[in-house]
């Protein structure tokens, strides 16, 4: 005889990762596709923490593709949606040309062409670091707070 099955808890923490070509097309791509993602884990799109997400995603995407390119390498995003927190992560193959850290973000120039990608960040998440990545490169996290758990849809077993 075997024992019952015991109950399982739901799944706690969604994670979506997916490798990016590192030009403006795999940027703008990532961008759309973390927010299909969020609708798909109850963050509807038009809210307050999609459209910080999509800001966020898009300017460490272009930051990626920008200053992270290594010809012939892609770029990675992870997103992580825990009850509390959604951590969203972009990876480049670039050690060198490491971005300024949290709190020590320059303000650009007024008429400065650039430069604001950071700012944004700095700006909209919660929290924010630069870690280095294994083997080679870096990745910058950011976090975003979120007021509440968003209710992601079930499966109908058929």
């Amino acid at each position: 005889m075997t024992a019952p099955l015991a109950h399982q808890r739901p799944c706690t923490v969604r994670v979506f990762t997916q490798r990016f070509s590192a030009t403006p097309l795999g940027a703008r791509l990532a961008r759309h596709l973390a927010l299909n993602q969020l609708h798909g884990w109850g963050i509807p799109h038009g809210t307050d923490v999609s459209d910080a997400a999509a800001v966020l995603v898009a300017e460490l995407a272009a930051n990626a593709v920008t200053h992270g390119r290594v010809p012939g390498r892609d770029f990675e995003l992870r997103l992580a949606l825990a009850p509390a927190v959604l951590r969203i992560e972009v990876s480049d193959t670039r050690a060198e040309r490491r971005p300024p850290t949290s709190g020590d973000v320059p303000p650009p120039s007024a008429l400065a062409e650039s430069g604001r990608g950071l700012v944004l960040v700095e700006t909209l998440a919660d929290r924010w670091t630069v870690l280095s990545r294994a083997p080679i490169g870096k990745t910058i996290q950011a976090e975003l707070d979120l007021p509440h758990r968003p209710q992601v849809p079930t499966q109908d077993a058929n």
